[in-house]
Order: structure tokens, then sequence, then C-alpha cells
């Protein structure tokens, strides 16, 4: 048995409580902490039933997927340590038995709370049922933990849609977080939707509004209560654990990568020149757990500890480079079953990218639904381009501004970390290859989220060479097309043309041509 490092000391015997336990941050969590931190005593995940299965089966169904591999074979028993409680952030209570609280109040060492609706487009009283009073029934229940030694509140770093630059520290909110509680107690949901867009002011949508609400509330337990936050910015597919390019969802950039790599987006508004603050996922996790350790060695300060896990600063990249990268590797890996070439690309101008829109995502979807209307299949591609748009068009609020994030407590952390740590937890961003890690991104999201073999890459190839073919046909076709009509319909362009050929078969050249060709 070798020596246990620092924080593999702080987390054993410790009983950890995750909220957000099946989500792509919550499993990766899980499966990091049994691994590397098998000291642990329990961890406890808060899990509620959905589409008729219990949490039991849900938390099975978690262990059973590739990620869990390593688990699965090198630590088995350790899978046993995982405890599933029947609960939901958004009900009273937490929806736990008196039994249960009972438990996690005289047991839990340390919270990680990872639960929230995600969804940007979310009506804002969901999002707020979720994220700001599921932050607070957790923090009531965390308040009467006997032996909690830290609290970690998982934010996002793009929450104060104000600021151009973030600094690790928590701000004001806009409005009183327990006023807007108990507006979206009070009202109904159509007077909520009419004062939706007053309320939110300059975030772009309920997610980051709910968020920031939620940072005041953990903010004005401290230090009362041992807790911290933490702000990742997007996350990405893994760069090595569990898996390389592990991603279980389409969420963002994977998204985006999926949609342009089958030849559905053409078009994204961007600008090429901001820099793009992504964070795979591993290393984000890494940050995490070594961050509940090194708070509990800090001395308290007047204001909450607040991280910023980004790589502002660290590893700039924009978003153009990113493109470009992409593209090269992506022709190398293409997905299967491609609808056109793709040869999509970023847009700067609003007009550009709304013109491309319309010619070459909504004119081609109707045209496909008509087929597929004539030849009684069902129709689907202008369900799935209006999804595109309206996932397009929150995104580019967050690429088409750049953003500062100061990450001065996380680079500490990262310098101050003993090297068994680093070596366990590796956080360095700085050994990140940007080339490799897009690669090892394109073939997660190809294999993890589209389930699709590496063994069907040479299939996917052929395929891509057939549809560049079409596409350049296409091309030459649509610019002949636009040229012909203009020669046909409009006069003066015709006489225009006729007047340089006749000028041209005057010069001396072209009559002996001419002449040659004659005779």
């Amino acid at each position: 048995m070798s020596e246990l490092t620092e924080i593999q000391s702080f987390y054993k015997g410790k009983n950890i409580f995750v909220t957000g336990g099946t989500g792509l941050m919550g499993k990766v969590l899980i499966e990091k902490l049994l691994y590397s931190c098998s000291d642990i005593n329990k961890i406890y995940v808060l899990i509620r039933p959905k589409r008729g299965r219990s949490p039991e089966t849900r938390m099975d169904e978690v262990f059973k997927l590739p990620m869990f591999q390593r688990v699965r074979k090198q630590k088995s028993q350790m899978l046993k340590k995982v405890v599933t409680l029947n609960g939901d952030v958004s009900v009273e209570n937490l929806g736990l038995t008196e039994e249960q609280s009972e438990l996690l109040m005289n047991e839990i060492d340390i919270v990680f709370h990872f639960a929230a609706n995600l969804k940007l487009e979310a009506k804002l009283k969901d999002a707020i049922e979720m994220n700001t009073v599921g932050t607070r029934r957790i923090l009531e229940l965390a308040k009467k933990m006997k032996k909690l030694k830290m609290f970690v509140h998982l934010s996002t770093a793009f929450c104060y849609a104000d600021k151009e630059e973030l600094d690790e520290k928590v701000y004001d909110a806009p409005t009183d977080p327990h006023d807007v509680m108990r507006m979206i107690e009070w009202l109904d949901e159509s007077a909520i939707d009419l004062i939706t867009p007053k309320l939110l002011n300059l975030h772009p949508n309920t997610y980051t509004y709910s968020k920031r609400l939620a940072e005041k509330l953990v903010a004005d337990e401290y230090p009362n209560l041992p807790c911290i936050i933490a702000r990742p910015s997007i996350v990405t597919p893994a760069l090595t654990e569990p898996l390389p390019g592990w991603v279980d969802n389409l969420n963002g950039p994977v998204g985006i990568m999926v949609g342009a790599g089958k030849g559905v987006i053409r078009s994204m508004l961007c600008n090429e020149k901001y820099h793009a603050e992504v964070m795979p996922v591993d290393f984000a996790i890494n940050f995490l757990i070594s961050i509940a350790h090194k708070a509990t060695t800090i001395e308290k300060k007047t204001s909450i500890p607040v991280y910023n896990i980004t790589q502002s600063g660290v590893v700039p990249i924009t978003w153009g480079e990113v493109l470009r990268k992409g593209k090269k590797i992506a022709y190398q890996y293409p997905f299967e079953g491609q609808i056109w070439y793709p040869s999509g690309d970023i847009h700067n101008s609003k007009f550009v990218h709304n013109l491309i829109v319309f010619f070459f995502h909504i004119v081609p979807a109707y045209f496909i639904d008509f087929l597929m209307l004539i030849f009684r299949q069902k129709r689907f591609m202008v369900r799935i381009q209006n999804r595109i748009s309206v996932g397009l068009e929150l995104l580019q609020y967050f690429t088409t501004r750049e953003w500062v994030f100061h990450n001065t407590n996380l680079l500490i952390l990262w310098k101050e970390m003993n090297p068994k740590d680093r070596e366990i937890f590796p956080i360095d961003l700085l050994s990140i290859d940007e080339d490799e890690y897009i690669k090892t991104c394109i073939l997660g999201a190809r294999q993890y989220c589209m389930k699709e073999n590496l063994s069907t890459l040479p299939k996917a190839r052929r395929h891509q060479a057939v549809m560049y073919i079409i596409h350049l046909i296409a091309i030459y076709l649509f610019y002949f097309g636009i040229l012909y009509f203009i020669y046909k319909n409009f006069e003066f362009v015709r006489f225009g043309l006729d007047s340089v050929t006749e000028n041209m078969k005057s010069l001396p050249i072209l009559n002996k041509v001419m002449q040659k060709i004659n005779h």
C-alpha cells in the first residue's frame, strides 16, 4: 500500500453527499472519488425517479457506462460505497424521509451541490425552482450537518452578464433572491412569463440569472457555514479521465461540433478573434476535489472563497483557431451519415449569418420534409432545424463577447499542490496539446454521444468524399443558375456581356486564334 497524499488523506473515512450525481460532472466526480480516493467511507447520491426507473436502477445504469470500466475492473468493491437516496432538490426537505435526513445530518463531512437545471431556454419558474430554491433547501440541510467540513457550490463563470471582467468574488444580486423565490411561489406561470424580461434585464437567459441568485444565498451563509463557490467555464469532454473524450450530452460546443460535422449546421454567429473559455471535465473535477481540501486549510476571511475554474490567460485560444484546427481534424475523422459536406463557418456579421441560415438551414429543411411527405415518411428536418436555431441563438451570447475571468485563487492552488497530488489529480492546463485534445473531443462525441464505432471511419470517409463532390456540383450549379437568371432577365447585363464579347473578338491575338480555328 502506497502512502496517501494530502488530498487522499483528507478524504479518508469521509462521508460525501452529492446532488446532481447523474449529470456529466456528477458522474465524473463520483468515478474519480471512487478510483483515486478509495479510502472514503460512503458517497450518498440524491437521485429522483425518472421515467419509471427507481434511483437504484438509475445508479446501476450509470455504473454500467464505459466511463466506470476502470472502477469495475480494478476496484469493483468501491461501487458498494455509493448509497442512493430517493429525493429531489425541487421538493420540500429534498423529498427525504426523516430517517434519511437524520442520517445526513449526523454523518456527512463534505457536500458537492451540482444539481441544476442547465437548460438555457428554461422558463424562469423552472430555473428558479431548481437552481435557486433548490440551493436554499440544500443549504438548510447543510446547516444542520454536525460534521460538515466543506460545502462546495457549483456555479458558472457566466453568471454575471453585466461584468466585463469577473473577479473571484460574489457580486450583489440585481434583486433579492428571497423576493424572487416568493414571487415564483405566489404568481401563476403566465404572470411570471410576463415579467421575466424585466427581471432578467442584462442576463441572456434564466440559467445565468438563477445561478447568480443562488450564489448570493450561499455567500450569505459564510462564514457560519464552511462553504466555497466554484465557477467552471464551458465544460468540454474529458482530456484523459475516466476515458479520453468522455462526454454524454450534446450541450454547448459538443452539440455544435456534431451538428457541423453532420453537415446540418452551416453557420454560427461568433467573433473568431474572441477567446474560447472551455475546461475539460476531468480537469474541472480535479480542481473541485482539490478545492474542497484546500478550503479547509486556509484561514477564514470576511468574504466567501470563490474559484473561477477557467483557463483564462493560461492557455489563450480563439474561436477562430478552434474552428480551423477542428475542421482539419474533423475531415480526417468524419461522423457517420453526413447530410451534407461539413463546410460550415463562423460569421461575425449577423446579416450574413441570417442569410446563410435561411438558404442553407431553413430552405433545405423544408425541402427534405417535403420529400418525406411525398414518400410518406416521417418528417423530422424542420423540427431539428428549429431546435438547432434555438440552441445557436442561445449560445451566440457567449461566443460574441470577450470574457475575462480572473483565476488567481485557482493558480495558487495549482502552484501549491504537491507533486504526488498533481500526478493523481492532474490540473496542469499547460500540458494540454490543443490539436490532440480537439481530436479527442471529436472521437469522444462520435463514440459516446452518437454511438458510432471507430471501425466505421473508413466508410464515413468514403461517404464524405461523395458528399464533397455533390457539394462542389451544387455550388457551381447554384452560381451558374444565378448568372443565367441575370443574363436572361436583365437586358443591360446581356448587352454589356455581348459588347465585351464583340470587343474581345477585335483583339489581334484573338483574330489569329479565330482564323486558325476557321481554317
